[in-house]
């Protein structure tokens, strides 16, 4: 068996409940178990709703920006769009007049269905942070996004 010389925590920390990473995926863990309960109630994954929130956002994107957008694969989000397309809530268009990338654009009943989720949604993130001091979110917004910089995302 080799020796193996102990590893330096990167900072101090008594055991790993108490590094960042943990933390950041303990709080994820929260959120996305909160949104999931949510909602269910309207008849969508958290995947689906990130979609529509996107769209919402910026209708005409493709399955690869969405799937940027929401953090998952390309066959994720096939598999994600294919179940909104399934319940009329978005539409694709079958061809394009420029590269590959066929637009995708919420339907009314997509839009109507995101903006009944999105009080559940908002809901959800008040909650989380109404537990903090308002003057810390701009410097925790902040904070995360250099974080993200750093790992070069």
């Amino acid at each position: 068996m080799e020796d193996r010389a102990p590893v330096p925590p990167p900072h101090p920390a008594e055991d790993v409940t108490e590094h960042v990473g943990y933390r950041l995926k303990k709080a994820s863990a929260a959120l996305r178990g909160a949104m999931d309960k949510a909602l269910r109630e309207h008849d969508l994954t958290v995947s689906q709703y990130s979609c529509l929130e996107l769209l919402d956002e910026q209708p005409g994107l493709s399955n690869a920006d969405l799937a940027r957008g929401t953090f998952v694969t390309r066959q994720s989000a096939n598999v994600v769009l294919r179940g909104l397309k399934d319940a009329g809530l978005i539409t694709q268009a079958t061809s394009t007049d420029h590269g590959r990338a066929l637009p995708i654009h919420p339907t009314e009943a997509g839009q109507r269905r995101l903006h009944a989720a999105r009080s559940a949604v908002y809901a959800i993130e008040e909650r989380m942070i109404k537990s903090i001091p308002a003057r810390r979110l701009a410097a925790l917004l902040a904070d995360l996004d250099t974080m993200t910089e750093a790992l070069g995302s």
